[in-house]
């Protein structure tokens, strides 16, 4: 039984750390080691043309059921078009007059993770990738063409937020088109990511005209890429590349009042190309509220409606004009159907457009359901309690790798007594390891007396061989969960514990962390009594020290979770054995 349970314990700490292991791989952008999922395409595609080119396409690339398309103009390469720059103190716009779309977002307070001197770019529109919030206005009868994201518009308005000023107001207004002229107003505020957007509908002709609003999210199939310069000690032995730090999911995401939040991976897309959700049931294409977002690690962008105005959401896969490139382009996009104007009226739709990082608390007060694009993986229930604590407890600290040491340090008071018990239990075990040792070797030649000796002696003993496991698996998923927190916390990028880290989001540089980690592994694995069998022996060291060996890719918060864990798990260890009259020992594997 003594075999059995150290066993059962090592299937266990494999299994979390196998899990672990599998979930950083595809948070890295790679395919699941140990659990394979249907790969991710992704394509850097270096020839996908400018957004102005890929997002021109007509009713007939409809899937089934009917979903409606942005017009397509014959010409629209002839269409003139100006890129403008517009800055707040967050946020490095460019806005194409074509359409009066956005091209082009650089978050100034999010620092590039590659290159410290540049800033994230998350929406962009050049040769390399396209992604791009667009709106407009369509005609479901076909008979007439209304100004789209592609027609040509004039801007007014000043370009930068200036001191003193909260709100800068940019204005796109179109040319008459099949009776009618739109007018985008973007309002951008101090010290905000989300963009109140106006769209005001006039009927300039003779009869009534009824357009739809669109207003949509459109980008190529390229998986974003962070990655962060090598540690100095790698780059002496010539490495150039460390592991990106890419988000276990990229993808378009819906959330609507019935089905609540729903997101799909590029290839899921894909497979949905030319089915009808209405049939399908992949996601609700009717609803009076909710949002449509692409969403990375970190970073999301989303288009949100107010409550009460029917929207029909789409997501799906379409081909750019010209040269196909594969896996090229995706859309996700509200399609507002506005009610008949008079000739000489106007009508007004708002709306919100979002474009920054994933602060949860800031996306909580925007939309309700925004705040789940941030990945906490399926034990969402367990990582969201936690992340309040952590943040509770940064806002009290003001550091985030004090903060984790915190909150590592309240998690293993809560579990206290479930710890005490197991190695109380381990005590115990190591007690009366002498005992069973001595009668293995004295039975060896009889394995059935040998087991019915071994259970006389737990029983003498009162020793439970079964008592270190329930604790430990309760514990699991809670350390899982914080993984899933830690890696998914955009506020930890570029995030300062103290000396030489300076970036909990990244590896750390002299590997320092990971060192001390690997210790404390080992000298947690001494502390255990020695299996008596020698193969269990040798995997009681080998295990710990393969699976140190991962956490020096790891990003320095979470080794510096684990360190914190491991150092306050052999603290009460040594005081549990010594209380118990089990003076602490180390069992190294050289001594016999």
């Amino acid at each position: 039984m003594n075999d059995i349970r150290r066993t059962i314990l090592w299937v266990i700490f494999g299994f979390s750390m196998v899990m672990l292991w599998d979930q950083w791989q595809v948070h890295n952008g790679k395919k699941a080691t140990f659990f394979p999922s249907p790969a991710q395409q992704t394509v850097t595609a270096p020839g996908v043309a400018p957004a102005n080119t890929i997002n021109t396409y007509n009713s007939a690339q409809a899937p089934a059921g009917g979903n409606a398309q942005a017009p397509l103009n014959a010409e629209t390469s002839a269409v003139p078009s100006e890129r403008i720059v517009v800055a707040t103190d967050v946020l490095k716009l460019t806005f194409d007059t074509k359409g009066g779309s956005l091209v082009g977002t650089e978050l100034l307070k999010q620092v590039d993770l590659a290159d410290p001197s540049k800033n994230v770019i998350l929406l962009e529109d050049n040769k390399d990738h396209s992604y791009m919030a667009q709106s407009g206005l369509l005609s479901l009868t076909g008979d007439r063409v209304f100004p789209s994201h592609t027609a040509p518009m004039t801007m007014s308005g000043e370009r930068v937020l200036k001191d003193g000023e909260k709100e800068l107001v940019v204005t796109f207004t179109s040319q008459e088109a099949g009776g009618v002229k739109l007018v985008k107003t973007y309002t951008l505020r101090r010290g905000a990511y989300d963009i109140a957007v106006k769209h005001v509908v006039t009927n300039t002709g003779d009869s009534a005209v009824a357009p739809d609003l669109y207003l949509q999210l459109v980008r190529d199939g390229h998986t974003p890429v962070s990655q962060t310069p090598p540690p100095k000690l790698l780059q002496l032995f010539g490495v150039k590349t460390t592991p990106s730090f890419s988000s276990t999911f990229t993808g378009a995401a819906v959330f609507t009042e019935t089905k609540k939040y729903q997101n799909f991976d590029f290839p899921k897309i894909k497979k949905m190309k030319g089915t009808d959700p209405a049939k399908t049931g992949d996601y609700e294409q009717n609803s009076t509220s909710g949002f449509i977002a692409m969403v990375q690690h970190y970073f999301v962008s989303a288009w949100i409606l107010p409550d009460g105005v029917a929207r029909k959401n789409t997501i799906e896969a379409f081909d750019r004009d010209g040269p196909q490139v594969p896996d090229c382009c995706y859309r996700a996009s509200m399609r507002v159907a506005m009610e008949s104007i008079a000739p000489g009226a106007s009508k007004t739709v708002d709306a919100t457009l979002f474009a920054g990082p994933q602060e949860e608390k800031v996306l909580e007060a925007l939309s309700p359901g925004l705040e789940l694009v941030k990945d906490y993986g399926w034990l969402r229930t367990l990582a969201k309690p936690l992340y309040w604590l952590l943040d509770a407890l940064h806002s009290l600290i003001g550091n985030w790798g004090w903060s984790i040491i915190a909150l590592v340090l309240l998690i293993k008071i809560a579990f206290y007594w479930l710890n005490a018990k197991a190695y109380a239990s381990m005590a115990k075990m190591k007690a009366v390891s002498p005992k069973i040792t001595e009668m293995r070797e004295r039975l060896k030649d009889n394995p059935q007396q040998m087991q019915q000796e071994m259970m006389r002696i737990y029983r003498e003993e009162k020793v439970n061989p079964m008592g270190g496991c329930f604790p430990i698996m309760v514990q699991i998923p809670v350390f899982i969960a914080l993984y899933n927190v830690l890696l998914s916390t955009v506020e930890m990028r570029n995030a300062p514990w103290t000396m030489w880290i300076t970036d909990l989001s990244s590896l750390d540089p002299l590997f320092i962390l990971p060192l001390i980690m690997t210790a404390t592994t080992l000298l947690q694995t001494a502390l255990n009594p020695t299996p008596p069998d020698p193969m269990q022996a040798k995997m009681m060291w080998f295990m710990p020290l393969i699976f140190s060996v991962m956490f020096f890719f790891f990003p320095a918060g979470l080794v510096l979770y684990w360190i914190t864990n491991n150092v306050l798990s052999i603290a009460q260890q040594w005081i549990i054995n010594t209380r118990m009259g089990v003076p602490p020992q180390f069992n190294l594997p050289w001594k016999k």
